[in-house]
């Protein structure tokens, strides 16, 4: 392929506070107590860049524009960048594997 790579996956922290949501409560029953609160996505944009839009208001998911507090970039910057259909993949399999881990997940 001669395109560069340019979707990422990302990882967002959460303020506890999102564990208020019920949704949010509903989509976790198995999150371990003390672990992360954590929102995974996938872009074609810089994490960073995409991160400022979520919290700008810019096609933005509920629980980052209320609850993002920063990026996790120990979390997803070895998987960076990748193609399109590689990123919509890790976004789900880092989802799964963090909420195996006993993370609260949400995954777009």
């Amino acid at each position: 392929m001669s395109r560069r790579h340019h979707h990422h996956v990302y990882v967002v922290e959460l303020s506890d506070r999102v564990w208020n949501e019920p949704r949010f409560r509903k989509a976790n029953p198995d999150y371990r107590l003390g672990k992360p609160f954590v929102y995974v996505g996938m872009t074609g944009l810089d994490p960073d860049l995409r991160f400022d839009k979520h919290k700008a208001g810019i096609q933005s998911n509920r629980f980052v524009f209320d609850y993002g507090l920063r990026l996790l970039p120990q979390l997803y910057e070895v998987y960076n960048p990748m193609p399109y259909e590689a990123a919509r993949e890790m976004e789900v399999e880092l989802a799964i594997g963090l909420r195996e881990a006993g993370f609260g997940v949400w995954q777009a």
